[in-house]
């Protein structure tokens, strides 16, 4: 860890909840809890990492929980010399679901960069190549329609010819504004919240890849049509919620998934934004008890 970062008490108290664990030589901040079924994975997005789902999983005591940290991202490792891909984060998703919830169903809620994993595994089990078995899905607050959504700052600086420099030169300020633009009004962020997420993307100097992991908005271009096709082909429970005050992945995107599957059930969030998981996680735990596949009461 950079001497220079400091976890808060409140990651600190998540850190300890969870372990780290190596996949192809990486160490991987993972959070599993076990309980009744199935499996409930929380993939998370950019720039945070499985810190989003804290108070969530805190409202969820008797169910069976994976969340863990990306490679890059959080408290995992953040490897100066790995090309990031979409594709490696799936494989790591089904190998650490394949390591704690071995032969049984598993469901997957996934947030912003977190949908792109997503709908790789959703490719993946059109083809019979996912290594276990997808109970369902919930997709919510993800740019998958890269084309309709609108990148902070941050993003189109990273994504950009400058973004190296960008990314030596991030400062806490300039985080602190980007990532307080992107709540609803109804719950802004807190200065804790920053202090917290400013402390996780430190860690190990991770503020310094920003333009290595933002390449994950360069892939939604370069895989539409097998991401776009395997959402629209894909015949288990698919669901979608939705902050709608999100000025990032905006509602429009929300509309255009519907124009690729009307028949898609959805739940609007009129009141959140970017990170509904966070701003109101009592509220999301309802989203999710709505949106479990039938038959599952677990919640």
């Amino acid at each position: 860890m950079n001497p220079a970062t400091v976890l808060s008490e409140r990651v600190e108290t998540w850190r300890l909840k969870g372990r780290l664990e190596e996949f192809r030589g990486r160490r991987i901040h993972t959070f599993f809890q076990d309980g009744e079924g199935p499996l409930l994975v929380l993939l998370h997005g950019f720039p945070t990492c499985s810190y989003d789902w804290h108070d969530l999983v805190d409202l969820m005591p008797g169910r069976a929980i994976l969340a863990f940290d990306f490679l890059g991202f959080g408290l995992s490792d953040k490897p100066r010399d790995h090309t990031y891909t979409l594709s490696w984060q799936a494989d790591l998703t089904e190998e650490l679901i394949c390591r704690h919830w071995p032969d049984k169903p598993a469901t997957v809620c996934a947030h912003d960069l977190g949908t792109s994993v997503a709908t790789e595994l959703l490719a993946r089990d059109l083809a019979s190549e996912l290594r276990f078995e997808l109970a369902g899905m919930l997709l919510f607050n993800g740019s998958i329609l890269v084309e309709r959504s609108n990148p902070t700052l941050a993003q189109k600086l990273l994504r950009g010819p400058l973004g190296p420099l960008a990314a030596r030169f991030s400062n806490e300020a300039f985080f602190r504004r980007q990532f307080a633009s992107v709540f609803g009004g109804a719950h802004p962020m807190t200065d804790a919240d920053a202090t917290d997420y400013w402390g996780l993307m430190t860690f190990n100097d991770g503020n310094r890849l920003g333009h290595k992991l933002v390449s994950y908005m360069d892939e939604r271009e370069i895989y539409a049509d097998r991401w776009h096709g395997a959402l629209s082909r894909w015949k288990g429970d698919l669901r979608l919620a939705w902050g709608m005050q999100d000025p990032v992945a905006v509602p429009d995107i929300l509309d255009g998934l519907l124009e690729m599957r009307p028949d898609l059930p959805v739940i609007r969030m009129p009141e959140l934004g970017h990170y509904p998981q966070m701003e109101d996680p009592q509220r999301f735990a309802r989203v999710l008890r709505e949106s479990m596949p039938a038959g599952d009461s677990s919640l």
